[in-house]
């Protein structure tokens, strides 16, 4: 009996010794470019299954074979195809993981409220990508120029704190941090683009033409700053910039300094994103080696930006976040102002002393966005539901004589609540149709106004509670047909409570407008806003799309009341004004090309053109109906891994109907000056990568002429008239890695040193600013990554 027990006991020895023998062991790590990553799927020959532990670690047996699939997965990257053959021995693999966020480019979250990919997008889309933004801050991080230089049909930057002007598509734009709005139409100061820090930013999104898909002051389109979101499964990572600026020109005092903190990861069902940026600029100096003008100079400014986000997953389908920011950007110089000669071409400069007033630009801005978003609500609705804040103070500079016969120095203040409920229910999926349902609700409330700093009132507050209900329905027939439709109405009260408008006077004292007893009272607008779209993709070289869409915005109603010359509101013409876009255009995909090009029409009943008046040296706004058209051409060309290049040409014009007869050509009807209206532009890059560590980048900007009036009997240009010169510009961007976390840049802003006014300078007309733009300029930077 024995001896059998032995004989059975042996028997099943060998076989599981002769089993064990045919299995292999493969192990390793799973990470991205910076560290391991936990719980990582790992699936093998589509049979077995494991995860990456806490430290990234996994170790699995598998039958050996001559050929072994392994598929990795994890939130946040790309999925990894990994194949192995005649494995034959215990192996260590290691998985090299891609985070998504490389790919967030192709995504635009602006257009439609949810992550959409651009191919679907039936509208004129710019995206400027993180890496383009690393590029561009690489030279300068002003937001102004970055978008200038990176988006077709987007106004010339003037280099300056306020971006008066910089419009899209010659009529005012919402700019928005994650959705956010940053613009206030009540009193559009014009300084909402200067809202946060570039390096906090995933990408820009750019949506183009007259949009209400985020409500009221997106008569042009709108610009989204998307902040940043983790790229690694980690638990800590990191990464510290340092950069040193100056002039080219004439170093002296022209040295600044920045220095920016971020850490990010994921702790569990937690992830983080916390950045500090601190920057101060020295003496701006322009190609000649003297001063720019200080007014809203960018030079000897202190800038800082506090940046945090911090997101909760409960489940898979469920995310709550909390977004927070403070920027502040105040110009603190050495120079009072030295007015230019317009007459003469002579520029504006400074000398040494203490402007008058406190510290002009952004005081502070605070953002406060709460968010909760659920896929699978209930059947195929997904919902997302957030509450904000957003609060800041602009400070603008002194105006001589102006007030009462005196100076004054005039504050923009502006406190934003707002709550918003979003739900898309997906109604109909089948192979020939899928329909998408998306309705909700948005509530404002804005309150605005611009004191003096004396506390005297100059625009008094502004109350507007804005509450609008909307819907909008998404079909795509046969994967490749595209229709978009949908409606929103919206409700718009302000109220304005009873003041004493200031008389304003010129330099000598002599009273342009006496000051009146101004009865307030409510403000009601009501309207209907109707979009409708269609794109088809079935092809790649020729992807069409034509869409219509209407924008709302109330007009600058601060403007109008701060220049009362009657004593009741409602006989102050304060009507909104109501945009109908028309688009169309298409793009082409053919191996490393990418082409667009759109043309577009923009119609207005009211308008909101700012006219200068000679007799009373005022800015007053003209309410004619208007009409601006244009088109846009641009393109991308990979050659290959190493070389890319880009360009781009935009044309926009405008003009105003005077005699209200919808014809727009009568010899009363005029164009829309400078201040709507830019010279056309045009763009080129090429980036080069000799070798992999290296990355070389060449951007050019070069600005057209325009010319659409007469001078006065002075001998100049009215105020927003002046004509614009050509001018052509060039800019540098180096990228060297040392080894896997440090990077050296160097980056060259005007590479050529061409002296210019630029179009700002020249259109507006104002002594003040009649600046030379920066000459030759550096920017070298070191950051390190962990």
């Amino acid at each position: 009996m024995k001896i059998k027990l032995l004989l059975l006991l042996s028997f099943f020895t060998l076989s599981s010794l002769q089993l064990y023998s045919q299995n292999i062991k493969i192990h390793g790590t799973a990470a991205d470019n910076t560290s391991n990553i936990p719980f990582v799927s790992i699936i093998v020959n589509d049979s077995l299954k494991t995860s990456s532990d806490a430290k990234g670690r996994y170790s699995l047996y598998i039958k050996q074979g001559n050929l072994i699939n392994i598929k990795a997965y994890a939130v946040g990257y790309q999925k990894l195809n990994l194949q192995i053959t005649n494995l034959k021995h215990d192996t260590t693999v290691n998985l090299l993981l891609q985070p998504e966020a490389n790919q967030l480019k192709d995504v635009v979250i602006s257009a439609t409220r949810v992550p959409e990919n651009i191919r679907n997008i039936t509208s004129s889309v710019s995206i400027v990508s993180k890496k383009k933004l690393e590029t561009e801050i690489a030279i300068n991080p002003d937001l102004s120029s970055i978008l200038a230089n990176e988006v077709p049909g987007f106004a010339p930057t003037a280099q300056t704190g306020n971006n008066v002007g910089q419009n899209l598509r010659g009529r005012p734009m919402l700019v928005m941090i994650d959705g956010v709005s940053q613009s206030s139409p009540l009193r559009n100061a014009e300084v909402d683009l200067r809202s946060i820090d570039p390096s906090v930013l995933q990408q820009i999104e750019v949506i183009k033409g007259a949009t209400a898909i985020y409500g009221n002051g997106a008569a042009g389109g709108l610009v989204n700053y998307v902040t940043l979101v983790p790229d690694t499964a980690a638990k800590f990572a990191g990464k510290t910039q340092l950069n040193s600026t100056g002039s080219l020109v004439k170093m002296k005092n022209s040295v600044g300094g920045r220095v920016s903190q971020l850490f990010y990861g994921k702790l569990g069902k937690f992830d983080y994103v916390a950045s500090g940026t601190y920057e101060q600029t020295g003496e701006y100096k322009d190609a000649k080696g003297d001063v720019v003008g200080p007014n809203y100079s960018l030079g000897e400014t202190d800038s800082y930006n506090a940046f945090a986000k911090i997101g909760y997953e409960p489940a898979k389908n469920q995310r709550i976040q909390f977004v927070y920011n403070l920027y502040s950007s105040l110009q603190n110089s050495n120079y009072s102002l030295v007015n230019g000669n317009l007459a003469t071409g002579q520029k504006a400069t400074g000398v040494l002393g203490k402007p008058l007033g406190i510290p002009t630009g952004v005081d502070y801005n605070n953002n406060f966005h709460l968010s909760y978003k659920v896929d699978s609500l209930f059947g195929n609705t997904s919902l997302n539901a957030d509450a904000y804040y957003e609060n800041r103070k602009d400070v603008f500079y002194v105006s001589l004589g102006r007030f009462d016969g005196g100076d004054g120095q005039s504050l923009a203040k502006n406190d934003k609540k707002g709550a918003r409920l979003f739900l898309q229910t997906l109604a109909v999926k089948n192979p020939g149709l899928k329909v998408n349902v998306t309705y909700g609700l948005d509530f404002l409330r804005d309150k605005t106004s611009q004191p003096l700093v004396d506390g005297r009132v100059w625009v008094p507050e502004m109350d507007m509670n804005n509450l609008a209900p909307f819907a909008q329905v998404d079909l795509i027939i046969f994967k490749d047909l595209i229709f978009k439709t949908g409606l929103r109405y919206e409700h718009v009260n302000i109220k304005v409570a009873d003041y004493k408008s200031l008389r304003t006077t010129n330099v000598n004292g002599t009273t342009i407008t006496p000051s009146f007893d101004v009865t307030g009272g409510n403000l009601k607008y009501g309207t209907s806003l109707f979009n409708a779209a269609l794109k088809y993709n079935h092809w790649d070289l020729f992807s069409p799309f034509v869409s219509f869409s209407q924008g709302f915005s109330v007009m600058d109603i601060g403007l109008a009341l701060r220049d009362a010359k009657v004593n009741n509101i409602n006989k102050i013409n304060t009507d909104a004004v109501k945009v109908n876009n028309y688009e169309a255009g298409f793009e082409t995909r053919y191996e490393g090309l990418t082409f667009t090009a759109s043309a577009y029409t923009s119609t207005s009943k009211l308008g909101i053109e700012v006219v200068y008046d000679p007799t009373t040296d005022l800015f007053n706004t003209s309410r004619s109906p208007e009409k601006i058209y244009g088109y846009e051409l641009a393109a991308n060309y990979n050659l290959g891994a190493s070389l890319q290049l880009g360009a781009s040409y935009s044309y926009t014009e405008g003009k105003r109907d005077i005699n209200n007869n919808t014809k727009f050509n009568d010899p009363v009807d005029t164009y829309l000056n400078g201040r709507r209206i830019s010279a056309p532009k045009y763009t080129g890059t090429v980036t080069y990568s000799p070798i992999k560590v290296l990355d070389l980048t060449l951007n050019y900007t070069g600005i057209g002429s325009r010319n659409r009036f007469e001078k006065n009997s002075t001998g100049i240009y009215n105020g927003n008239e002046g004509a614009v010169k050509a001018y052509n510009l060039f800019n540098f961007a180096g990228n060297y890695k040392i080894n896997k976390s440090t990077r050296v840049t160097l980056g060259i802003e005007n590479l050529f040193n061409q002296d210019y006014f630029p179009a700002r300078a020249q259109w507006f007309m104002q002594p003040g600013f009649y600046s030379k733009g920066r000459g030759a300029s550096f920017n070298l930077g070191l950051s390190v990554s962990y």
